[in-house]
């Protein structure tokens, strides 16, 4: 495989792990939201992958499918039954976000980032390697 070529490949990797990053970020940070401008608590979520041909190379690159909210994970309940939003059982309506998953993927992602980073140096050292042995 042509070195460019590894470092489009790696490169797709990183942007997707960055998109990845973004949406997790936004996730920690709405953790204790409980009203959005949908009324109801934050809902957490959920971003998937897709291969992608990129027409121009024919390379199969990495991209980003969907970015949804998380509906199957049902929300977290807390009693507090003087809390103006609470239902008739005294229960609020809480994110269905865990800050430790979210701390964890986090953490994976940034591995992830960090491996392409590597893969892209690395075919820069090759790079190099390849012109000094021409000179």
């Amino acid at each position: 495989m042509d070195l460019m070529k590894s470092i489009a490949v790696s490169t797709s990797g990183m942007n997707a792990q960055s998109s990845r990053m973004q949406v997790i970020s936004e996730n920690i940070a709405n953790a204790e939201s409980i009203v959005t401008e949908n009324g109801g608590p934050y809902r957490r979520k959920l971003i998937t992958f897709e291969s992608v041909v990129n027409r121009e190379t024919g390379l199969t690159e990495v991209g980003v499918k969907s970015i949804k909210s998380d509906y199957d994970t049902p929300l977290n309940r807390e009693y507090q039954p003087h809390h103006p939003l609470a239902d008739a059982q005294g229960f609020i309506a809480k994110p269905n976000v865990s800050t430790l998953i979210e701390k964890v993927d986090m953490r994976d992602a940034a591995r992830a980032y960090e491996a392409n980073m590597a893969a892209i140096e690395s075919a820069k050292a090759m790079m190099v390697k390849s012109l000094d042995l021409l000179k």
